[in-house]
């Protein structure tokens, strides 16, 4: 079987498969071959589930010749990030703590997928216990598959390979601070993190429970419309569920953008910090978007360049509490950069906490003001390209260093986790190195059909979802 059908998208496999054009076996083992002769330098997998996916093709197969109800991704092979439980495999988190940690059941979103028909394939590597900034990983170094000296983008970084580089149909990641739009945005695959509140987290291993959000990452908007709509829904095992699963996710995709509002946010887009070619290129989003019917206008969110601070703050304190047991007994597992960030951030005071959850609700405000007046907000989904891989750690010149790598690059996808709106990362062009730029899309809670919609119609009028990379 040939590299271009691992290459389709996860809705045309599909259809492939329950119009008998294509057996799930076959399948599955054109993404195993991928696997075994790609992901040895790739890292994307931490556990992959050979003879359990071929057991599992072989009852979707034995179903599609029987002619049995068939769920939207009947026999399609998909992962997911070794942060969700998965009933019989280990959830390590990407930790050398949890090695051994095995789930005894599915969390919701893997019970979906499964009885949406969808095939486990494995768990896919991460940056330590979804925080950012490891620097040994001790599952493999994940890389990026337009360049392995770059960067794939954390958390999800694994869901970010395996999207782009074509080792499953579709990719489950979590999205604390942009976890899922950077390795979409440095991989050149399409990755949406829902409303917070619409997919239940129940069986992900927490960061911050506030702002903790799991999503598609995909080779496409409509993969990642149907693989929403396949995991989103109330669980009565997590209270802070909002809203039942969205109707209109698929129904509304192909509505176009015509008559829809779209704010480009200046200090993103046009910003000091952001490079010229991410710039010229989402600049150029805008004009597509103008083309195919919308209102494109320029708009302000001031405290937008602090969002990554105040994001930390509350984010990494959330997650020393989580982690303080096992820092006072287990501190020498961690890697050392995880270790370092835990303990800096346990001891923060009430008192700055307190300020953070205050400029939260500022940055909130501001957001949602200026989406009661535009239908989507579009920016670059990072500052610039992904950047090359570091080995140990970088060298600090000065504070301002410090601050422009911790909080400024983190500025640019934390403002929609702080407002708890929805994000899509998809991409827009490519730097003169070869390197995938991200664009993102916000819009208002709940109104994640219109994001979709509006990804969807900007996808089919450009290029840049079709390029593959040289992997």
């Amino acid at each position: 079987m040939s590299d271009d059908l691992a290459f389709a998208s996860a809705t045309e496999l599909a259809a492939r498969i329950r119009t008998k054009q294509l057996s799930p076996v076959a399948l599955v083992r054109a993404y195993l071959d991928r696997i075994d002769r790609v992901d040895g330098t790739l890292r994307s997998y931490i556990t992959v589930c050979r003879e359990h996916a071929l057991a599992d093709a072989g009852r979707c197969e034995q179903a599609v010749v029987r002619g049995a109800p068939l769920g939207p991704l009947h026999g399609v092979p998909v992962a997911v990030k070794d942060q969700i439980d998965a009933a019989g495999l280990r959830t390590t988190a990407g930790s050398r703590l949890l090695h051994d940690n095995v789930a005894t059941r599915d969390a919701p979103v893997i019970a979906r997928l499964r009885a949406a028909g969808a095939i486990l394939l494995g768990k896919l590597n991460l940056t330590e216990f979804a925080l950012g900034g490891t620097q040994q990983f001790p599952y493999g170094q994940p890389r990026n598959p337009w360049n392995p000296d770059h960067d794939p983008g954390g958390s999800s970084s694994g869901s970010g390979i395996a999207a782009a580089a074509a080792l499953a149909g579709a990719t489950l990641g979590e999205d604390t601070g942009g976890s899922i739009r950077s390795p979409a945005s440095n991989c050149g695959v399409v990755g949406h993190r829902p409303t917070w509140g619409l997919v239940p987290r129940t069986g992900c291993i927490p960061l911050c429970h506030t702002m903790d959000a799991i999503g598609p990452i995909t080779r496409t908007v409509e993969d990642a419309a149907l693989v929403l709509s396949v995991i989103a829904g109330p669980d009565p095992d997590d209270p802070l569920m909002r809203r039942a699963a969205p109707d209109d996710v698929m129904t509304r995709l192909r509505d176009g953008v015509t008559g829809l509002r779209i704010g480009v946010v200046r200090e993103l887009t046009v910003g000091t910090e952001t490079d010229r070619e991410t710039s010229a290129a989402v600049v150029h989003a805008a004009e597509v978007f103008r083309s195919l019917g919308a209102r494109v206008d320029e708009v302000s969110l001031p405290l937008i360049p602090l969002a990554g601070a105040i994001f930390m703050a509350l984010a990494d304190s959330e997650g020393a509490g989580q982690h303080l047991p096992w820092l006072r007994t287990r501190a020498d597992e961690y890697d050392a950069a995880t270790r370092r960030r835990l303990i800096a951030a346990s001891l923060l005071p009430a008192g700055a906490y307190h300020q953070a959850t205050r400029a939260r609700a500022l940055i909130a405000r501001q957001v949602l003001e200026v989406l009661a007046h535009v239908d989507l907000l579009l920016a670059p989904t990072q500052p610039g390209p992904a950047p090359r891989i570091v080995s140990g750690q970088a060298p600090v010149a000065s504070k301002q260093d410090a601050a422009k790598r911790f909080f400024t690059r983190r500025s640019y996808t934390t403002p929609f986790n702080l407002a708890a709106t929805p994000a899509i990362s998809l991409p827009c062009g490519f730097t003169a190195a070869g390197l995938p730029i991200g664009l993102q899309l916000a819009g208002r809670r709940y109104e994640d059909a219109t994001v979709l919609r509006a990804a969807w119609a900007y996808e089919q009028a450009t290029p840049w979802h079709r390029r593959r990379p040289p992997t």
